[in-house]
């Protein structure tokens, strides 16, 4: 399910089914970064949507936690921490985080949820066919561990 007012409402009348957050996580650089950042969200958005069409019904994809590169990253942490404690609420068992960026690797262990890392994959010299080829392929190999995660906390 997206955070769209169509799927929110399905949600709210099913709830116990839905019980995993999909949370993309985006930094956003300027100057010669810029490029590199867009090309990121861009990588995790193709993915997260595609993940989402694979789940419905049992995650919510919602929108992405975006923040400045050059912020630091306790801030970074702490806002992302509210995120956590919303989202808690909402009674959902399990939270995934998907980044292309690799600091995020030295803050998983704060993180209630499951990071997921996976390096940005150039997808600007692509036709549309060869990306999606190449998100199906990540996808499928998220789906396992997605599996596993649920099975461990049954």
């Amino acid at each position: 399910m997206k955070w769209v007012s169509k799927d929110i409402e399905i949600y709210l009348t099913a709830k116990e089914y839905v019980d995993t957050a999909v949370i993309p996580l985006y930094s956003v650089s300027f100057g010669n970064e810029m490029k590199q950042s867009a090309s990121n969200a861009e990588f995790i958005t193709l993915l997260t949507n595609y993940l989402e069409r694979q789940f419905t019904g049992r995650l919510m994809l919602v929108p992405p936690y975006t923040y400045l590169k050059s912020d630091q990253y306790e801030d970074i942490i702490n806002g992302l921490k509210k995120w956590e404690e919303n989202i808690d609420k909402e009674q959902f068992k399990h939270i995934f985080y998907i980044t292309s960026e690799i600091d995020w690797k030295n803050f998983e262990d704060e993180l209630k949820g499951s990071l997921i890392w996976l390096p940005s994959l150039p997808l600007e010299h692509l036709n549309e066919s060869q990306r999606i080829s190449m998100v199906e392929s990540q996808v499928k190999q998220l789906q396992s561990l997605f599996t596993q995660k649920w099975h461990e906390n049954l």
